[in-house]
């Protein structure tokens, strides 16, 4: 074995060699301290890893002449051909990276929603830190995009990644994956509550009191830990609890429907800049020094356009631009994370859509009060409701954008006026468009996830693990006489009839085929049911269950495969609906902890 394959497969078994004492796995699996132990060490790498990421972007961002430590997005003036030049040409190192890397290693890489909805929280840890790097390179160089989506996938692969060195349960697995997430956002933004609602909501997709403390202890020493290694918060403090009135828990429901329409915009946005790019046949490798070129043409007027808008956010509650060049600069800032995600580059749209909603959320004000003077809504107040408004639509998760306003700002009215917007955009976004960014990426690939609820499970029970073998089988040309002899009533409840050829022909209801009315000299092939019905053993009890109902069947055979019609077993629709209840109440004790 030699060349990229060879060392593929060293790494792979490296990672996959390494598993903890067995002493200390037992520990672990037999308390639930252990677990909570297990969970702060990771929170501990989750801001290690938050601190060691937001370092590699700050040395990329000296590219752009950006002094150690200062945020690119919050510069006002960039050269001019810097500010083309490094997004352009990172752009296409990013490009030929992908083409390298799509020769090493085909395929995706597994995030953290998806991993506990279908797989059970197994992750890859190599693939983790290739998307980590991507992330970093990404917004390194200047591409409009958010390094929450790095951040999270790091820290719950090495999570997962220990879990399964642990050799810890399904739900427990599940729950450390949640945990890495915590602790990577609750340092990324200062905020532990936040993280470990981002982890219950969007990726455990449960909450119950036995999560709690492992997360909750995961999301508190991230962001000790971070915070300790670097500034993390949004620094959108704020004086303003006199100036929240009546008035504004209203119109914070109008900001709340005015984000969910951009939110949804932006998605569908990404969605569309990928489908113009396939119509025009460009090549993948191509199309990130494309979006580096737009993305560095309106960097070189508007700076703020670039990486994830970390620092921009500090300055657009508090900008004193005219409204023109606000609304110039949402604008902006929308097209280049549209263009920038849908072209290939790697990250998310948290951050982005923070920046995208505060720049709203003071249009939104300044444009009233132009309208309405009388309303004299506060710009500053409604800069911190519009980020939590179009984050929500984006990203899902009310609770976690509802402990961000709140620990960002200590202001406990303003989160509630926050709140009100939130519960509106979060609604009208789910009845008007179903998905958040991450589930809409998923339902583009064809997957039917809406969220991270365990529904893993439910695609391994298949027909093939429940279906009997041993199924009995009779010629379809046998005659009813000797089908009685061979199968005496109350012997079975059914007989699978197959034809010359050993293929399906049907399903012989022994009752039926001992009544009376037929003469013993008729072919059982004269009484066969379902004979255009069978289940394929790659179907999953759902399914099943949906082919039983439709064809009004105690019991099916299961053929080979669809053009393969030889009979390989038998399910019964009780067997089935048994399995089934049995599972989802075993996912029931999960979430309840018993």
């Amino acid at each position: 074995m030699h060349g990229p394959s060879a060392s593929h497969h060293r790494i792979q078994s490296f990672f996959s060699s390494l598993e903890v004492p067995q002493a200390l796995r037992t520990l672990v699996r037999a308390r639930e301290s252990g677990l909570i132990v297990v969970a702060a060490l990771v929170g501990l790498l989750a801001g290690l890893i938050v601190a060691a990421m937001g370092f590699g972007v700050s040395l990329l961002h000296m590219l752009f002449g950006v002094p150690l430590g200062e945020r690119l997005s919050a510069a006002t003036r960039l050269n001019p051909v810097v500010a083309l030049a490094v997004p352009t040409l990172g752009g296409m190192a990013f490009g030929l990276g992908l083409w390298a890397l799509m020769r090493w290693r085909p395929g995706r890489e597994i995030d953290p929603i998806e991993a506990n909805a279908l797989h059970g929280g197994r992750m890859s840890p190599r693939g983790s830190l290739i998307v980590a790097l991507q992330t970093v390179w990404s917004s390194g160089v200047g591409a409009s995009v958010g390094l929450e989506a790095g951040y999270t996938q790091l820290a719950s692969g090495v999570a997962s990644w220990l879990g399964q060195a642990f050799r810890l349960r399904r739900r427990d697995l599940r729950v450390l994956v949640g945990c890495g997430a915590a602790g990577a956002i609750a340092g990324a933004f200062g905020a532990p509550l936040a993280g470990s609602f981002y982890a219950f909501e969007l990726v455990i997709a449960s909450y119950s009191v036995v999560n709690l403390a492992p997360v909750g202890a995961a999301a508190l020493v991230g962001y000790l830990v971070a915070s300790a290694l670097g500034e993390t918060s949004l620094g959108l403090g704020s004086l303003y609890v006199s100036h929240v009135r009546s008035l504004d828990l209203i119109v914070s429901g109008l900001v709340g429907l005015a984000a969910a329409v951009v939110g949804i915009l932006l998605m569908r946005g990404v969605a569309a800049c990928e489908t113009v790019l396939n119509e025009l046949r460009i090549r993948p490798m191509l199309r990130p020094t494309l979006g580096g070129l737009v993305v560095g043409t309106m960097a070189i007027f508007a700076p703020e356009v670039l990486s994830s808008g970390h620092g921009a956010i500090r300055i657009s509650s508090a900008m004193s631009e005219t409204l023109s060049s606000i609304a110039l600069l949402f604008v902006l800032k929308s097209v280049a994370s549209i263009v920038s995600l849908g072209t290939g580059f790697r990250g998310g749209l948290f951050f982005a859509s923070l920046l995208i909603g505060a720049l709203g959320g003071r249009l939104f004000a300044d444009t009233a009060n132009m309208f309405w003077p009388a309303a004299a809504l506060d710009p500053h107040v409604y800069a911190i409701i519009g980020m939590g408004a179009l984050s929500v639509s984006v990203i899902g998760g009310p609770l976690t954008m509802t402990f961000i306003a709140l620990e960002t700002t200590g202001d406990f009215w303003l989160t509630a006026t926050v709140l009100i917007a939130i519960i509106v955009s979060a609604q009208v976004t789910r009845e008007q468009f179903g998905y958040s960014f991450a589930t809409w990426r998923f339902h583009l690939r064809g997957e039917g996830i809406r969220s991270a609820a365990d529904v893993g499970w439910m695609r391994e029970l298949t027909v093939r693990r429940m279906m009997r073998p041993d199924v009995r089988t009779v010629p379809a040309h046998t005659t009813l006489g000797r089908f009685r002899r061979v199968h005496p009533l109350g012997s079975t409840g059914q007989v699978v009839a197959i034809n010359e050829d050993k293929t399906y022909a049907g399903i012989v209801q022994v009752a039926e085929a001992h009544s009376g009315e037929y003469d013993e000299a008729m072919q059982v092939r004269e009484i066969l049911h379902f004979k255009d019905t069978a289940l394929l053993p790659i179907m999953t009890v759902k399914q099943a269950v949906m082919v039983f109902d439709r064809a009004e069947a105690e019991a099916l055979a299961v053929v080979e495969a669809a053009d393969n019609r030889e009979v390989i077993g038998l399910l019964t629709e009780a067997y089935a609906l048994r399995r089934y209840s049995g599972e989802l109440e075993q996912r029931r004790q999960d979430i309840l902890g018993e």
